[in-house]
């Protein structure tokens, strides 16, 4: 009968840990927003999440946003081409004069989708690419790069933002 019990006790031990790590799993892994609910959360404090998004900003976005988020040199001048280069996600650019919502979707669908229109620009669609986790992760990294009072009156935006869509 002793073993039997040492047997229940390791049984319950190896199902409590199975499930912590299932729903530590889940947590992380799950979606952090909703495709049609307004207001995406971005988290410039949390180090996992920042890890993912300079690891992921670094295969996707750093060839033409910069290594350093600095940009492409004369982002506010067309080139020859009519295209707008990529601006810069640091603090110099307008990165966080956009709500997190209009940053995630634009990412996501791209701007045409958003203004409804054509628009001649070489932003490439992620959301095939990318999973929401990713785009959240990577913005969430973009945002910790800020400075804190341009993390602060980015999350006021975001929250005014949010508001309005209700």
């Amino acid at each position: 009968m002793g073993n039997l019990n040492k047997l229940k006790v390791q049984i319950f031990f190896f199902s409590s840990i199975l499930l912590l790590i299932l729903g530590g799993w889940f947590y992380t892994n799950s979606s952090l927003t909703e495709p049609n609910q307004p207001g995406v959360s971005l988290f410039p404090s949390k180090d996992n999440i920042i890890s993912v998004g300079k690891r992921v900003y670094g295969q996707n976005c750093a060839s033409c946003h910069g290594l350093n988020l600095q940009g492409a040199p004369n982002w506010r001048q067309r080139d020859e081409d009519g295209y707008l280069p990529a601006p810069p996600h640091d603090r110099s650019g307008h990165t966080w004069h956009h709500s997190a919502d209009y940053l995630f979707k634009m990412t996501k669908y791209g701007i045409e989708k958003m203004i409804g229109q054509k628009y001649p620009n070489n932003m490439p669609v992620f959301a095939s690419v990318l999973h929401d986790n990713d785009i959240i992760a990577v913005l969430s990294y973009i945002k910790s790069t800020w400075p804190i009072t341009i993390q602060r009156r980015h999350t006021q935006l975001s929250i005014r933002a949010n508001v309005g869509q209700k």
